[in-house]
């Protein structure tokens, strides 16, 4: 889905063993309110370097997941789609006796949000979608990149290509991360209901867009925001599908602006 990133400076991890049993490796960034980053199809890689700035900006206690079956780690057998994901999330905050979280996906992980949303969990107040997958919207359907060259696919997802890091060499074929990514959303990468579901979410959200994401466009993220009742729509100039990556600091405002009108 999104193009793999090379690892940086990752901090410590922890292994949680939650129910199912599922083994849940976790990056924890602990300071105060909490936020939990959740990555998309390219990797954890993808999402470091904006949980440090979000933790060195605000002072808030950022976790970043792997999702089982990403970066080599194991994947539980009830983990059979992405809603089943979300639960384990939920179970995680249980366990860590968070409340006040506002949890913040992009492409995969902004599906994964919206689940999470869907759970109703009195430990989440708000969250975050950036540029995600997962609905159906006729007329804008999200780009097919399976046959994609590694060129084509950094100008599908970067406003300018040169920003992307370099992946990892390895070997021809799809990477263990793209297969894992398929074994939760489907090769379709969406679910025909979740549109109408996302109707019952009840807390905050907040749409965030690439104007230049090649993925999934601009009018795929207006519908995705349409379909969500307590929703607000950010259009990021200059910015592809992860803009996490690519202007870190404009999706950092953008959710601080959100979360400023909130409080």
């Amino acid at each position: 889905m999104t193009p793999p990133v090379a690892a940086g400076s990752l901090r410590p991890t922890r292994t949680y063993t939650l129910d199912s049993p599922v083994e849940l490796t976790l990056q924890d960034r602990d300071r105060t309110r909490p936020f939990l980053l959740l990555h998309g199809g390219g990797g954890v890689a993808t999402m470091a370097g904006f949980a440090d700035l979000l933790a060195e900006r605000t002072h808030t206690r950022v976790l970043l997941p792997t999702h089982p079956g990403f970066g080599g780690t194991p994947k539980g057998e009830g983990l059979t789609g992405v809603a089943a994901l979300a639960r384990t999330y939920v179970t995680l905050l249980e366990r860590l006796d968070l409340t006040d979280v506002t949890v913040v996906g992009n492409s995969f992980g902004g599906w994964l949000a919206a689940e999470i949303a869907l759970c109703h969990s009195p430990r989440v107040s708000g969250a975050v979608l950036v540029d995600a997958v997962g609905i159906e919207v006729d007329g804008h359907p999200i780009t097919d990149v399976s046959g994609l060259s590694p060129a084509e696919l950094r100008a599908h997802s970067f406003h300018d290509p040169s920003k992307a890091p370099v992946p990892p060499g390895g070997a021809p074929g799809p990477s263990p991360d793209v297969r894992a990514l398929i074994g939760y959303t489907g090769p379709t990468m969406s679910d025909p209901t979740l549109a109408e579901r996302l109707r019952g979410v009840d807390i905050p959200v907040h749409v965030v867009w690439g104007e230049s994401d090649g993925i999934v466009d601009p009018d795929y993220g207006r519908a995705y925001a349409a379909a969500i009742p307590l929703s607000t729509f950010t259009l990021l100039p200059r910015t592809g599908h992860l803009p996490q990556v690519e202007t870190p600091e404009e999706l950092l405002g953008a959710l601080l602006d959100l979360g400023g009108r909130h409080a």
